[in-house]
């Protein structure tokens, strides 16, 4: 059969298959490595959150298994280890986006819970080349739909309808399915895709196990496929029941998911995030530390602070609720707020003492969005501040902190991924699992990565 003749799926399945781990470009595993780093540390340090540790408890029903439960002394079962790390990737915002959206937490969890069920080693070379394929699938099947903002803005929650494509194709490569075989993990995939943005009204924590969810649904995809069970290769083609035509009808394009396969690696486009907050906060938090960085400040000087932003983002995270660490999280409001009152975002102006401090709902008070049907969806917000007896002073960051054209220095992730393995880890194993994995190319089996991600959260106060 020529290439020709081969669906969208089986071109997809034998490019994951049979790609040489030596494919990757320096550049492509030294960025792989970095987020490598980031995610096990907003996993490691987001096992202290009320989510992972209910996931835990009924994930624990099962009885103990082969796959470490990171941050913490239980293992489970591969794929409920997936789901649980998963959740606990995601739980405090701080892992990366650009991707599936939220590739590191989907792909991440399926693929160490797939080195789990390899008899033999695995290559940190090899485990860097799976983890690649996942962040590249999950996101050519986005784009496919047509890109983030119209998939997103129809309800669909990216980071678990497409991002399971992601988990399923890391998985796939780790357990060692041919071309045939990925094909069919991709055809149950589509089945086992959906997540909704529902969550963003009540203050729900669904969100959080949308990534958990995806990781197993991923891995589970693959292990069926291992036993040979067949999958539709058809899920991406232009039929009835085909993926694309189920969840992007209006906005489909689905060359995308081929073009410049093998040449253009999408975890290149991927950010790492500085703030605990919603991305699409970032670069209005980023503008409002401009705005008080030049001189000194003091928060009863705003006398108001307008954001103007798209009806996009304003849906996404225009939200003041504060419930809970999920539901602030998703407010670009707040976001602002606790750098105005706290002076800055993350993770430790998120707690339930820094959302009740009442100096920040007397600042949430003095903070306005306002609607631009001139911006598209994914234009920045602009600031204006304006403190008492001054006049307003603005800022748009068009490229906010951690994007790949603006990334955090090596200083500021190691820094991040310090403060949150904190959380869980003593300091000698949080660097000895740092130095593996900024040197994985070269490590024998990352199997032995598991070493060092056993911890304390079990003992440490609920995050919640």
């Amino acid at each position: 059969m020529s290439a020709r003749d081969l669906s969208l799926s089986e071109q997809l399945a034998a490019f994951v298959a049979g790609v040489p781990d030596k494919a990757l470009p320096p550049a492509v595993i030294e960025r792989a490595k970095r987020h490598l780093l980031d995610t096990l540390g907003a996993a490691l340090g987001g096992a202290v959150a009320a989510e992972p540790r209910s996931a835990r408890a009924v994930m624990s029903a099962d009885g103990p298994g082969a796959a470490p439960v990171w941050g913490t002394r239980h293992s489970l079962s591969p794929r409920n280890a997936a789901f649980v790390n998963g959740v606990a990737a995601h739980a405090l915002e701080l892992d990366d986006s650009g991707g599936c959206d939220h590739s590191g937490a989907v792909v991440l969890p399926a693929a160490f819970a797939a080195l789990a069920c390899s008899p033999r080693p695995v290559s940190g070379r090899a485990f860097l080349t799976a983890m690649v394929l996942g962040y590249d699938v999950g996101r050519r099947v986005l784009e496919a739909c047509g890109g983030y903002s119209p998939h997103n803005a129809r309800g669909w929650h990216s980071t678990m309808t497409c991002g399971v494509f992601g988990a399923a194709a890391a998985s796939a490569r780790l357990v060692g399915l041919d071309a045939a075989q990925t094909g069919a993990a991709f055809g149950h995939a589509g089945s086992f895709s959906g997540g909704l943005w529902g969550f963003i009204h009540d203050a729900s924590q669904t969100k959080r196990m949308h990534t958990g969810r995806a990781a197993e649904s991923g891995l589970l995809a693959a292990l069926l496929a291992r036993h040979d069970i067949s999958g539709p290769t058809q899920v991406f083609a232009d039929v009835w029941g085909g993926f694309f035509n189920a969840f992007a009808p209006d906005t489909q394009n689905r060359a995308a998911l081929l073009h410049e396969l093998g040449d253009t690696w999408k975890i290149m486009r991927c950010s790492i995030k500085p703030h605990a907050s919603c991305r699409s906060a970032h670069a209005a938090v980023d503008a409002t530390l401009d705005l008080i960085r030049d001189r000194p400040y003091d928060p009863a000087q705003v006398q108001s602070v307008q954001v103007r932003l798209s009806s996009f983002v304003e849906r996404m995270c225009g939200g003041r609720d504060l419930r809970n660490l999920a539901s602030s999280q998703m407010s670009l409001p707040y976001a602002l707020a606790a750098v105005l009152v706290h002076g800055h975002a993350g993770i430790g102006a998120y707690g339930d003492a820094a959302r009740g401090d009442p100096r920040v709902a007397e600042m949430l008070a003095r903070i306005t969005l306002d609607i631009d049907p001139a911006m598209s969806d994914l234009d920045e917000p602009m600031v204006t501040l304006t403190r008492h007896g001054e006049p307003p002073r603005s800022r748009q960051v068009p490229t906010p902190l951690g994007d790949p054209l603006n990334p955090l220095s090596d200083a500021q992730l190691l820094s991040k991924y310090r403060s949150l393995t904190a959380l869980v880890l003593d300091p000698a194993s949080a660097n000895a699992l740092a130095d593996a994995i900024l040197d994985l190319e070269n490590l024998a089996d990352a199997r032995s990565l598991a070493t060092w991600l056993p911890g304390d959260a079990d003992t440490r106060p609920v995050l919640r």
